[in-house]
């Protein structure tokens, strides 16, 4: 296990990184990564992000060992703003444990989020590089705008049951969770960095405070991927995590991914990967983005036709008796 957590880190460094994803024409997916992007998918668009992965733990001190499947899923809607997301996440867990005395095995939900997300600042809006047509440089200079990042806030909160063994507390809780979002875009795009910050089961006994770092780049307009960090600690549990991986665009509407995983430690030393698909619905965005650019297209004519000459007329006559009036 450790030759193989080697050579992953070893590709983490060497293998090119990728992947990008507020409305976009294409599907806006966190999949397969772990951060929450900074935009939300758009009002009335709908997202599934569903995946499936195998993980096996080794702890050196405790002695034992431990393989499992699991899968997640989260489920967007944006609704009321542009900027605003709701946000439900689920993850369930199966794993058989052996040790030197016995063996055992735990199943539960190890995760239930359910929350929302706001994006506070978007650096793009009203903005508009402008292009110097005399210099080539001047247009393909870094960009120092987009050192300015996009800045969304996600409050919500944790549904753990009773008895739950992944649990810290055998007794059912809820508690808050609240992340700190921020993602630049650089090379027109091409690469995103996101960083999360993130506190989490603020109102209990062992409340966690983590981060993750996600480096993205689309290679071209089907194939994307990404590195990145994870790192989380409290009284209960502390880990810093690598993860790298790709996903491939079927449709505009329609993602697959892989990614693997893994720590730095033996208590335990964890290495799990997984595949997944992300889908979304964006029927009744586009019948209402149709439906505006119809009635401004009307606006816009009625504007030119007013008293039931053109606007290009009306201008043109005026031209004229000023010219006129020069040499009378």
């Amino acid at each position: 296990m450790l030759k193989i957590k080697n050579l992953f880190i070893a590709f983490l460094l060497l293998v090119p990184q990728l992947f990008f994803a507020q409305y976009t024409d294409v599907i806006n997916s966190n999949r397969p990564g772990e951060t929450m992007s900074a935009f939300a998918v758009g009002k009335t668009v709908i997202q599934a992000e569903i995946g499936f992965y195998g993980i096996k733990e080794k702890h050196d001190l405790l002695g034992y060992d431990a393989s499992g499947l699991g899968t997640d899923l989260t489920f967007r809607y944006g609704a009321f703003l542009e900027k605003l997301e709701f946000v439900l996440d689920i993850q369930y867990q199966m794993e058989n444990f052996d040790t030197p005395y016995t063996s055992y095995k735990k199943n539960n939900f190890r995760q239930t989020v359910l929350g929302a997300k706001y994006l506070i600042y978007d650096p793009f809006k009203n903005y508009e590089k402008t292009k110097n047509i005399y210099s080539y440089k001047a247009n393909h200079r870094f960009d120092w705008h987009s050192l300015i990042p996009a800045v969304s806030v996600f409050a919500g909160a944790n549904f753990v049951g009773a008895d739950n063994p992944y649990s810290f507390s055998p007794e059912a809780s809820i508690s808050p969770k609240v992340v700190l979002i921020t993602q630049n875009l650089f090379g027109g795009g091409k690469w995103v960095f996101v960083t999360n910050i993130i506190a989490d089961y603020i109102s209990t006994d062992y409340p966690s405070y983590g981060y993750v770092l996600t480096l993205t780049h689309g290679f071209n307009s089907k194939w994307s991927g990404f590195v990145e960090n994870q790192g989380y600690k409290s009284d209960f549990y502390s880990d810093a995590i690598a993860r790298g991986g790709a996903a491939y665009l079927i449709s505009p509407n329609l993602q697959v991914d892989a990614s693997v995983s893994t720590n730095f430690k033996n208590t335990p030393s964890v290495l799990y990967g997984g595949v997944g698909v992300s889908w979304r619905y964006d029927g009744k965005y586009k019948e209402q983005e149709t439906e505006l650019k119809r009635q401004s297209r009307k606006e816009k004519k009625s504007k030119e036709t007013k008293g039931g000459k053109s606007k290009k007329e009306t201008d043109y006559q005026e031209q004229e008796r000023n010219r006129k009036s020069k040499y009378e």
